[in-house]
């Protein structure tokens, strides 16, 4: 087993089944004897956990632009790149990622319609080319997944959009996939117990070709 640090993110829109796919990793890894850390964007740090009720909170008194949801993304994972997720791979840890930076690709670039070539300019200013070593992305129809999420509880800020927003938000996740060997489709839409068996199944496949 390789003994350098490894970034995996889990990505999905609300409802895909994150936090129990964050679950499924922790369990592997913690069997493999892996040391590992977790975070979540937006968020991770004192700094990004203020910027991430910023950005979530239904309650502001202001709405807020297009231009600055991005730019507080940006500015929140700037700080937990550089103070958590680098120098925990650089002790040898291994990072669970809940999101980074293809959510601002999928929400951002697709949900409110930016152009890429913004998000590849902020991305080269803040990450410098830095990305995860595997990404897995949880795939579900946005009715279903906000289905979920509503019976969960209340909605958050971004989760209130319209159902046409996740749908462009769920096509920019998929174009990304298709063109990026490091990001793994699972169909979350299909029985729990199948997604969970996907999920480790992809990840020992993963275990096995780095080892």
């Amino acid at each position: 087993m390789s003994q350098s640090g490894k970034f995996i993110v889990i990505e999905g829109i609300e409802g895909a089944g994150k936090s129990s796919a964050i679950a499924i990793v922790e369990k592997l890894l913690a069997a493999q004897g892996i040391n590992f850390v977790k975070t979540r964007e937006p968020g991770g740090t004192p700094l990004a956990e203020s910027l991430r009720t910023l950005v979530k909170s239904p309650d502001l008194q202001e709405s807020l632009t297009p231009e600055c949801e991005l730019l507080l993304m940006y500015a929140s994972r700037s700080q937990l790149v550089h103070n958590v997720i680098k120098p925990a791979l650089n002790d040898g840890k291994w990072v669970i990622g809940d999101r980074h930076d293809l959510s601002s690709r999928a929400y951002q670039g697709g949900g409110r319609n930016m152009d890429d070539a913004i998000l590849d300019s902020l991305a080269d200013i803040t990450l410098k080319g830095f990305k995860p070593d595997l990404t897995l992305y949880l795939d579900i129809d946005p009715k279903i997944g906000l289905q979920r999420a509503a019976n969960r509880g209340e909605l958050d800020r971004i989760e209130q959009e319209k159902i046409d927003f996740f749908y462009r938000v769920r096509d920019k996740y998929k174009s990304f996939a298709e063109r990026d060997d490091s990001i793994l489709v699972i169909d979350a839409s299909q029985d729990m117990a199948k997604v969970h068996a996907d999920i480790e199944a992809q990840l020992r496949n993963y275990l096995q070709n780095i080892g």
